[in-house]
């Protein structure tokens, strides 16, 4: 069915041989809108699973419906072998953490007491704020370069520090599984490999699995141990990188004509695309010296 998809990169759950997160045959709507219909997607426990496609073909909504954020009006989430909608939201939120594509902070709140929300989880009637949460709340702000913000209101923020706010706050969590919605917009291209590559070391060094949408075709090559590419709320292909972007395949998903070349740094597909109206840059460089 889709391309690479014997091909899974990441391990399956050795107590089960079942994969932690999946959705099966679900139909995604908003009002009477249907976005995709009888889609079914399994995450590789212990991957970094990247969904990639155009614009308005279910990326996100594909990934509120994985974190209980959206209901199907048919089919059903599955996590730890539960139907996601029928579990206690507290208990999802200590498994599953979810940066969204657009949030917003109360007013007034502090950088600090943000992040120090990712930590609502774990907290209960006999457990209340400990020192083990400010060490996580202090090294989750450390981790995305926010420290020196933890007194500042999130309202007098950038976009791209109010970003990275988020993400602390997802880390915070502590959660074995990850869901990220564009979790590089707003930021410049430093911070967005800041982020990326800090995503790579959850999932490399803490064994997190995580699940992000992104819009860079060579960011997600790069990055992904695991690619679902989407079109049209259906998948056309998945499984690793090297296997699902092709030239056949970008054109097919993205309408793009291109070439594909080895990274020279990761040696992942990188995504060369053709030039203008077929013209290459010694064609262009032959007719302006004649010129």
């Amino acid at each position: 069915m889709s391309a690479g998809s014997g091909d899974r990169s990441g391990t399956n759950n050795p107590r089960s041989n079942v994969n932690r997160l999946s959705a099966e045959n679900v139909t995604l709507a908003y009002d009477q809108r249907v976005i995709a219909e009888k889609l079914s997607v399994e995450i590789p426990d212990n991957s970094f699973t990247v969904i990639v496609g155009p614009n308005a073909c279910g990326k996100s909504t594909l990934l509120r419906a994985l974190s209980r954020m959206l209901r199907p009006s048919d089919g059903r989430v599955l996590l730890d072998g539960s139907v996601i909608q029928s579990m206690p939201a507290k208990q999802v939120a200590r498994t599953l953490g979810l940066l969204p594509q657009s949030s917003i902070a109360p007013d007034g709140i502090t950088v600090g007491d943000l992040v120090g929300r990712g930590r609502y989880p774990h907290q209960g009637i006999l457990r209340q704020w400990s020192a083990e949460d400010e060490r996580v709340v202090q090294e989750s702000m450390a981790q995305t370069g926010i420290a020196e913000l933890a007194d500042r209101y999130v309202d007098e923020l950038s976009g791209g520090q109010r970003q990275r706010v988020w993400i602390a706050m997802a880390l915070a969590q502590q959660t074995p599984l990850l869901l990220l919605d564009e979790p590089t917009t707003y930021l410049d291209i430093q911070h967005q490999i800041d982020v990326l590559d800090l995503c790579a070391e959850l999932h490399e060094e803490q064994g997190r699995t995580l699940v992000a949408v992104l819009h860079d075709l060579n960011h997600a090559a790069r990055y992904a141990t695991h690619l679902i590419a989407l079109r049209g709320g259906e998948v056309i292909a998945e499984g690793a990188p090297k296997d699902v972007v092709t030239a056949d395949l970008v054109e097919r998903v993205f309408g793009l004509r291109c070439q594909i070349i080895d990274d020279p740094e990761t040696g992942t597909p990188l995504v060369v695309p053709a030039a203008r109206k077929g013209r290459t840059q010694r064609e262009k460089a032959a007719v302006t010296g004649a010129s």
